[in-house]
């Protein structure tokens, strides 16, 4: 199986160095009025923030935004044109206080919201579905179904949008990422979508290092999903000596072959946006230089940012 990209289809080798999540761009919408930093659509700025991560090593890079929440699908496109950048899209759902309380994500039956992914991952992504029923279909495919893991109980609503997007995951093959809060309940959602046949690696938790302790971390890597580590100089969590520590716990227990590294990209961590921002070629200027300076050999470094991707976005093998 190939990794579908918004400009079409690539072998998992071609994808070079990957970040598995940021957030290249963003409308204004809910998110905006939740958080200011989560808006930023300037296809001008992207693309030379883009540019700058291409010229620095990066080879792909994932977007995080689902469908109806401020996905920009036809600027990703353009980014990529522009750029040489792989970029692999999302379908999915985000958190429900990213929309308004009569969004169709909030009612919509879980048959045909399984369509809906499916239709995302097959033909191609809507470019609207903000602030009414999707019905503006582009040609650029999502790769991969975002999903997200709040405090909630994995009944009710959000049950029905799990069960929306593993059917599809199950349907298309193609990777579930699963954003999680701190305090929900990461082991329980992994034994529920493994019970629904989905097989582990093709499974991505993020934020698992500043959203889980040590004891949930270890445990859910032994389930064999994927860890991705995105709290890359986000200094608001915590440093980045703290999050090496996390790295070196999780290599010293034999999982360098489940992990992935992002920064989970904001307008104030974007340079274009934010100057003093770390950018998103913040691996190459300081992350990975750092891991290697602390012993991490240039190996394990290329495996985490090279073939861990190429694995986790092709449903989890090469």
């Amino acid at each position: 199986m190939s990794i579908e990209t918004v400009l079409g289809p690539v072998a998992p080798h071609a994808l070079g160095h990957c970040q598995c999540h940021e957030h290249l761009l963003l409308a204004m919408g809910m998110s905006y009025s939740v958080n200011p930093a989560l808006w930023f659509d300037e296809v001008d700025r992207s693309a030379r923030e883009v540019a700058r991560y291409g010229a620095a090593g990066g080879g792909a890079v994932v977007d995080a935004q689902p469908v109806g929440c401020g996905r920009m699908a036809a600027g990703l496109a353009e980014i990529s044109r522009r750029t040489g950048v792989h970029i692999v899209a999302s379908t999915g759902f985000h958190k429900l206080c990213f929309y308004p309380q009569d969004h169709w994500i909030r009612t919509m039956d879980h048959e045909r919201l399984t369509r809906l992914f499916l239709k995302e991952l097959q033909v191609g992504m809507y470019e609207d579905g903000d602030d009414g029923m999707p019905t503006k279909q582009t040609e650029h495919r999502a790769g991969i179904i975002k999903t997200a893991l709040d405090r909630a109980p994995l009944e009710g609503r959000y049950g029905v949008l799990f069960q929306a997007a593993a059917q599809a995951a199950l349907d298309s093959g193609r990777p579930m990422m699963v954003h999680i809060e701190a305090g929900s309940q990461p082991l329980a959602l992994v034994r529920q979508l493994l019970s629904m046949g989905l097989p582990p690696r093709q499974l991505i938790f993020c934020h698992t290092d500043r959203a889980c302790d040590k004891e949930t971390r270890l445990a859910l890597a032994k389930t064999g999903i994927w860890l991705e580590m995105d709290t890359i100089g986000r200094f608001r969590y915590h440093d980045d000596e703290t999050e090496r520590a996390i790295l070196r716990e999780l290599l010293d227990q034999g999982h360098e072959g489940q992990l992935l590294l992002s920064l989970d990209t904001t307008r104030q961590r974007l340079k274009t946006y934010t100057p003093d921002g770390v950018g998103l070629d913040y691996l190459f200027t300081t992350f990975l230089p750092s891991m290697e300076s602390a012993g991490i050999s240039e190996e394990t470094i290329h495996q985490l940012t090279h073939s861990n991707p190429a694995a986790a976005l092709n449903g989890g093998t090469l």
